[in-house]
């Protein structure tokens, strides 16, 4: 294995765009790097694959100018490139939510370790002794890939759906403390924060998201596999690609990790908490959007 996949996003405030897409792109040209990188207004989402050395030359590079010097990037290994090409995209948000009052650039969303998550759960209890409830942010074709023990999973179809979901079941997490999460801590950090704007109390992101949960614990407490937004179609624990087609067909999207084409997935039933989602789910042949 010599590829290196590396995901990372930073909220922060952007008034440059296009210069700074065609400055992005020039370099990850240049570097013969592939993948998706977004940018809004309220920061930067990307998603690089290539060697060592291109990747750690053009971090080097994006951590030169201070805005995104705080990235902390998450990696993985697998032994082909999982994009088809690069792409550098404008978007009004790097995650959709459409509430015009969160200001994740105002400040983090207080956060929980992955070891600590994984201490919580096996004693039952946050360190003040009150239950634990886990919160799945992302949209239902990932969560059937995999999921946390007993999460709650609202099967929306896009993350706008997800207010209207909590607004739905908010008597659910009183007296509790809520840890919300995702793959890779962008959905849950913009959760959290809405959390906070509507009065909740000890709210949490899982910091990482699950990708670094994997990274640092032996991923205990979770079932099943997770969902990636590039050809790998998914990771293990161990985030070794694991194909979610049968070996020989693609997995996975080739070259998009925005607005994600459809795919085919394994059967996974999780008898986590659930609630309907207000729309229908993407179906084969509609597409399927990260949001």
């Amino acid at each position: 294995m010599s590829i290196i996949n590396l995901s990372a996003y930073r909220f922060v405030s952007l008034h440059d765009l296009p210069e700074l897409r065609e400055r992005i792109r020039e370099r990850c040209e240049a570097l013969e790097l592939k993948g998706t990188i977004l940018l809004a207004p309220e920061g930067i989402n990307l998603f690089l694959a290539g060697p060592r050395g291109p990747i750690d030359a053009f971090m080097d590079w994006l951590r030169s100018d201070a805005r995104f010097a705080g990235l902390e990037p998450k990696e993985s290994i697998s032994d082909e490139v999982p994009f088809g090409r690069m792409r550098v995209r404008l978007k009004k948000e790097i995650i959709t939510m459409r509430m015009p009052t969160i200001r994740p650039e105002g400040g983090r969303a207080p956060s929980v370790a992955p070891a600590t998550l994984q201490r919580w759960l096996a004693q039952g209890h946050d360190d003040d002794g009150r239950d634990v409830v886990l919160l799945d942010t992302r949209n239902d074709y990932e969560t059937d890939v995999g999921v946390f023990d007993n999460a709650v999973d609202y099967r929306i179809a896009s993350f706008t759906e997800f207010p209207g979901a909590l607004a739905a079941d908010r008597a659910r997490y009183e007296n509790k403390t809520v840890v919300s999460y995702c793959t890779g801590g962008i959905r849950c950090e913009k959760a959290v924060l809405h959390m906070q704007d509507i009065g909740m109390e000890h709210v949490f992101q899982l910091e990482g998201g699950i990708l670094k949960y994997f990274e640092e614990t032996d991923g205990a407490h979770w079932r099943g596999e997770c969902f990636v937004f590039d050809e790998r179609g998914a990771v293990d624990k161990g985030l070794a690609p694991s194909p979610l087609l049968p070996s020989g067909e693609k997995a996975g999207m080739r070259g998009q990790s925005s607005e994600m084409a459809t795919l085919e997935r394994a059967p996974f039933n999780p008898s986590a908490s659930t609630r309907p989602s207000p729309q229908p789910s993407p179906q084969r042949g509609e597409g399927a959007k990260r949001e």
